[in-house]
């Protein structure tokens, strides 16, 4: 009897926002992936987060202005609403300086915790206040996954999630650097943070296609890296910046089998094919 094939996890990217060292937006750093202009490394400035209200913006965590951020710029190049548009939030560790400030009050002699600090150490913080500010009420999923795996899972979630429902979904993937002494023993070299919109068809502003074999997913070929050194740096210094290797084939348009670093032995394999 033969047993039916698995259909490919598929979606269209109609649209990217990128905000990391030296890169302040996607249009700016398709230019440096592609080498048309110089990578010059600099701290991540992060942006006023746009949208929340007056009280919420002085809440505002590093992350949450990642992901409002590039959010932003993935639903602009789409031409997209973000009210009824599902979400995906993957982090490594969630905000690491509000984590670093409660480990502080902690070991303190009062140990009395900032309600602020504590609403915002919890994993969906990102996802709430990205609900705040865009009034999106549709559904969000947020996760972690080992060490720096965490755009891989946040990708394969979005996967799923669009096949399942049939639905668009956003993916905000972002990570933050400890201050010391957790520094060294996680040591996150800055601020990073990528959105994709994952639409179920090809559409106006689509760039690519991008698909996983859900049946041969992971494998133990050694992931791709980029050729410039400097790049390949930020590439490995910051869990979310493991999306570039994907990032510069979207900006080159370049086809064809990639893969992408998760954990020795199980990265992740995916098809790229520019519109």
């Amino acid at each position: 009897m033969n047993t039916p094939q698995a259909r490919p996890l598929q979606a269209w990217i109609d649209g990217v926002g990128l905000l990391g060292p030296g890169l302040s937006d996607w249009p700016g750093a398709a230019a440096i992936l592609r080498g048309e202009a110089a990578y010059r490394p600099a701290r991540t400035e992060f942006p006023p987060p746009q949208g929340l209200p007056p009280a919420e913006r002085r809440r505002a965590t590093a992350a949450v202005k990642l992901a409002l951020a590039t959010g932003a710029q993935a639903l602009a190049m789409a031409r997209r609403d973000a009210a009824d548009l599902r979400t995906v939030f993957a982090a490594s560790s969630g905000d690491a300086a509000n984590c670093h400030a409660l480990c502080e009050a902690l070991a303190s002699d009062d140990r009395l915790i900032s309600p602020t600090r504590f609403h915002n150490s919890v994993h969906n913080a990102a996802s709430g206040y990205w609900g705040i500010a865009t009034g999106s009420m549709a559904a969000s999923a947020v996760l972690c996954a080992p060490h720096d795996a965490s755009f891989n899972a946040g990708l394969l979630e979005a996967l799923v999630q669009l096949s399942t429902s049939g639905e668009d979904v956003l993916l905000l993937a972002c990570d933050t650097e400890y201050p010391e002494p957790l520094r060294s023993v996680r040591p996150i070299a800055d601020g990073f943070g990528v959105a994709l919109l994952l639409g179920r068809a090809a559409g106006p502003s689509s760039t690519a296609r991008i698909a996983v074999d859900a049946a041969a997913a992971f494998t133990d070929e050694p992931a791709h890296t980029l050729a410039q050194p400097e790049l390949e740096a930020l590439r490995r210094g910051i869990p979310t910046a493991r999306s570039l290797s994907l990032l510069q084939r979207l900006a080159r348009g370049e086809p064809g089998r990639l893969v992408l670093e998760q954990q020795p032995g199980q990265n992740l394999a995916v098809d790229v094919q520019p519109c």
